[in-house]
């Protein structure tokens, strides 16, 4: 059976369930040239098809990154998709991949932070995590992006600020750790008691750095 046949849509199915049992079966056997097929697939005409396939190659992410680092490209042109599925399905394909494939994002970085910008709540999310992701892999790009992932940090809503801060905190260097640890400490007063438990442990990680 063809790989693109197993995905949900074709299995007439309306769940995610088939999209993650491919992923896990295509990353357990390193299969790819059935990823190949999934990838190339992402502009089906049918729209279900092309969700059903970012799914799949979002879910391998997860398990084998390296796997699916290659489309890069593809995952930054569905940025620009007028799906909005497709645009916040591709950040967090970026996401899973942003350490493998920093210079690639990086080309592309304004872009990505408008859409983080204008974004659902997941672009938000993964999209902190991807530029966090790039900007521990090089000084040159941690100078530009840590002002960045500041802003979203101190604008954020308060029960977002402990997820926002472990996602940001491998592009945490001792040139910025007192500045990342300072603004965590001002919304701590924001925060639930489980909420600032979630903040103290960053701030420790960050100290362990």
């Amino acid at each position: 059976m063809p790989v693109l046949n197993q995905i949900a849509y074709f299995q007439n199915r309306r769940d995610e369930v088939p999209n993650q049992e491919l992923a896990r079966e295509l990353a357990r056997t390193k299969n790819r040239k059935g990823i190949q097929e999934i990838a190339e697939n992402l502009g089906h005409k049918n729209q279900n098809v092309q969700s059903d396939c970012l799914k799949v190659l979002y879910e391998i992410g997860y398990l084998a990154p390296e796997l699916i680092a290659e489309y890069v490209d593809d995952f930054l042109g569905l940025l620009k998709h007028k799906n909005n599925r497709m645009v916040w399905g591709g950040m967090i394909a970026l996401g899973t991949i942003a350490d493998l494939k920093p210079r690639e994002i990086w080309k592309q970085v304004d872009e990505v932070i408008r859409v983080i910008d204008h974004g659902t709540v997941i672009t938000l999310v993964w999209g902190i995590k991807t530029l966090a992701k790039v900007a521990s892999t090089k000084k040159q790009y941690r100078e530009k992006l840590f002002p960045v992932l500041m802003r979203y940090l101190k604008t954020c809503i308060p029960r977002d600020v402990p997820t926002h801060a472990a996602n940001v905190l491998c592009a945490v260097d001792d040139v910025h750790a007192q500045e990342f640890r300072t603004l965590l400490e001002s919304r701590q007063n924001e925060m639930t008691p489980s909420q600032s438990a979630r903040l103290r442990k960053a701030i420790k990680q960050s100290e362990a750095r």
